[in-house]
């Protein structure tokens, strides 16, 4: 991976955000051009400073108790366009070209392919790639 710049990142930004007790804060990805939310992370500071230091989505795994930039593996990057919080300060919005076309690990376009429909969770559409053919055999 290249260098990434290193930018200034003013205090009073860093401020607004509202993290939770576990310092986190929820990440809602919307396709910058389409508007199609395509997937929820979770953010810790360092990531948040990390998806603006390189202008790459990078997020905090609770699973996992750490960081990982979306795409590192599959090569599904989500390339950063615009930053947003809700009015409490407490919900980040990024707004990203996705690369690639998947946002979800499952090798879909995004996240919210099941809907309820008369009592069943219905998939609406099947994966773009398997997970072997994004992250090699597992």
């Amino acid at each position: 991976m290249s260098e990434s710049p290193q930018i200034s990142v003013p205090a009073s930004v860093l401020d607004q955000l509202a993290f939770d007790a576990n310092g986190l804060v929820p990440a809602i990805v919307q396709d910058a051009v389409t508007n199609e939310i395509l997937m929820v992370a979770w953010m810790d500071r360092a990531a948040f400073l990390r998806t603006l230091e390189t202008g790459k989505a990078c997020y905090y795994s609770r699973s996992r108790k750490s960081a990982w930039m979306k795409g590192e593996s599959s090569g599904h990057l989500q390339i950063l366009r615009e930053v947003r919080i809700d009015c409490d300060g407490d919900v980040v919005l990024l707004k990203v070209e996705q690369l690639g076309g998947i946002a979800c690990h499952t090798g879909r376009r995004n996240c919210f392919f099941r809907k309820l429909e008369d009592g069943a969770w219905i998939t609406e559409f099947e994966p773009i790639k398997s997970a072997a053919e994004m992250y090699g055999e597992r």
